[in-house]
């Protein structure tokens, strides 16, 4: 690489880093998925409930170095960096040029990756996976060396390790393989032999879903119930054009030079792989992000293209034009897609993301904030009010904090300053319990739906019962939860707590 071209990317890798951290207001807190995956750290498993386990091991790293928010942020902010780098390197497969390699790298850079990157979940380390793989694809078709077999297996085994979403890549390759003549590759025997790597690298995962009845399918059950069948697909596909707002152009661009472009002729099944892979998303009804994976070598073919069609007098003046464009054309989606507006100013100018269905969440329904950005208020108030009940127990090392939802449980043990270790019956958290001490008191952390007949229901098995606090933090999705005390068991606690858990094992289909 010419020293000119690695000044180049070296600055754009900074930049990345740099604006990453400056993308969310310092109102806004960590987001409640967050929480469950630095949870996972005090947990190390080969697989859990809600993701595979290569989280919980980042999450270790975190946790060892001080467990800080710079570093929550960093490994995404990472990982989105990486997936600049690996289209730089694309784009110099395909034999682009310094305008391709600038071009296409600011295309995926000034996109929805930073939003993907600011949040602490495997969606981030999922897309440089995708992209990778697409990659090393390129790499194999351009020379035939069996080693890129090998390292697919290897990305892909990451990538399954990280995230299942991976496996999609794979369904849809396969029938884009099929229909070029690059299908000759099933033939190949190290194909067979990088298949049989992968599957190594992953078996204790595989072992590890069996021993636990394959949780992934309940989880997935339980997704198309609760989430996907809330997913329309119209608003699916107008999603895919917003994550690329400005740069969406470069994506037709790369379709049809893989018909048309000469050049690109070895490399058709990704034209093919593209439609295959969306048209699974659209008919599982997957939320929209889940498709991110597949555009960044897609900018990678349309910058090399465009590059192509502006070696003229023209071009030369377009050229930084079109750079220019991509960050200027990201500036609208900047305004809206990033929690860098107090809640406030989203309430009082609610049009400008109800237009681009921000403000729907999961549930089909519209709210004051979108989700995410709701996601990532009142844990702190939520967590120092459970400080302020704890330092008030009689025995308050024998007292149980029992939350409705994993995102509660995790802020608490988060943001915590007495080491409090919430559970809850919801995700992961369901094997956490310890069932070791022998409690006597209950500090019940509530939905704000479900708040009306705690009383009246656990009131009775204690001496001594409140309401002591609730969430007041009006644009948290966590408003008005509330968090209840409970001294003095007139029953066994444990045997109380152990029944539940063997009981919600038994509706998700987990061992006991």
């Amino acid at each position: 690489m010419a020293l000119k071209h690695r000044i180049i990317l070296i600055s754009l890798i900074l930049l990345k880093f740099v604006i990453q951290y400056h993308l969310i207001s310092p109102v806004y807190e960590l987001q409640r998925d967050e929480f469950l995956h630095l949870d996972q750290a005090n947990h190390l498993a080969w697989g859990y409930l809600s993701v595979p386990p290569l989280t919980s091991w980042t999450s270790y790293l975190i946790k060892i170095a001080g467990n800080s928010e710079f570093l929550i942020k960093f490994f995404p902010a990472l990982y989105g960096a990486l997936t600049v780098l690996v289209v730089w390197k694309t784009i110099a497969a395909l034999k682009g040029n310094l305008f391709a390699l600038l071009f296409g790298s600011c295309c995926i850079m000034f996109s929805v990756l930073f939003r993907l990157n600011g949040l602490y979940q495997p969606n981030s380390l999922d897309v440089l996976c995708w992209t990778a793989i697409y990659y090393l694809i390129i790499q194999y078709l351009n020379n035939r060396q069996p080693k890129w077999l090998f390292y697919i297996a290897i990305v892909f085994a990451f990538g399954f390790l990280n995230k299942y979403n991976i496996v999609f890549l794979i369904l849809g390759l396969i029938p884009a393989l099929a229909l070029v003549p690059e299908r000759k590759v099933f033939m190949e025997r190290k194909l067979y032999g990088s298949l049989l790597l992968a599957i190594v690298i992953i078996l204790p995962n595989l072992i590890w879903q069996y021993q636990n009845n394959f949780p992934v399918f309940a989880h997935f059950k339980e997704l198309q119930a609760t989430q996907l069948v809330n997913v329309n697909r119209w608003s699916f596909l107008r999603s895919q054009f917003l994550f690329f707002f400005g740069t969406f152009p470069v994506l037709i661009f790369a379709l049809y030079a893989l018909v048309k472009y000469p050049i690109f002729k070895p490399y058709r099944l990704f034209f093919w792989s593209f439609f295959v892979t969306i048209g699974i998303f659209l008919f599982l009804r997957a939320k929209d992000y889940y498709a991110i994976g597949i555009y960044p070598v897609y900018f990678a073919f349309g910058a090399v293209y465009i590059s192509s069609l502006l070696e003229n007098k023209t071009g030369k003046i377009l050229k930084p034009v079109l750079i220019a464009l991509t960050v200027v054309l990201f500036l609208p989606v900047y305004n809206i897609a990033f929690p860098n507006r107090n809640p406030a100013y989203i309430v009082d100018h609610p049009e400008k993301y109800r237009n681009y269905g921000m403000l729907t969440w999961e549930d089909g329904k519209e709210h004051a904030l979108p989700q995410d950005f709701a996601d990532m208020l009142g844990w702190k108030e939520l967590a120092h009010k459970v400080d302020s009940i704890y330092r008030q127990m009689p025995d308050p090392e024998n007292t149980l904090v029992l939350c409705d939802n994993y995102g509660q449980a995790g802020a608490i043990n988060y943001y915590s300053k007495l080491g409090i270790k919430a559970v809850s019956f919801n995700a992961d958290y369901i094997n956490w319990f310890d069932l070791s001490k022998k409690y006597t008191n209950l500090i019940r952390v509530k939905n704000y739906w479900e708040r009306g007949i705690e009383l009246e229901t656990t009131g009775p098995f204690f001496k001594k019962s409140m309401v002591a606090d609730s969430v007041t933090n009006s644009y948290a999705r966590e408003h008005g939860t509330t968090v209840f005390s409970f001294i003095n068991a007139k029953i066994n606690i444990n045997k109380r707590v152990s029944n539940e858990i063997a009981s919600e094992k038994r509706k998700k289909n987990l061992p006991l």
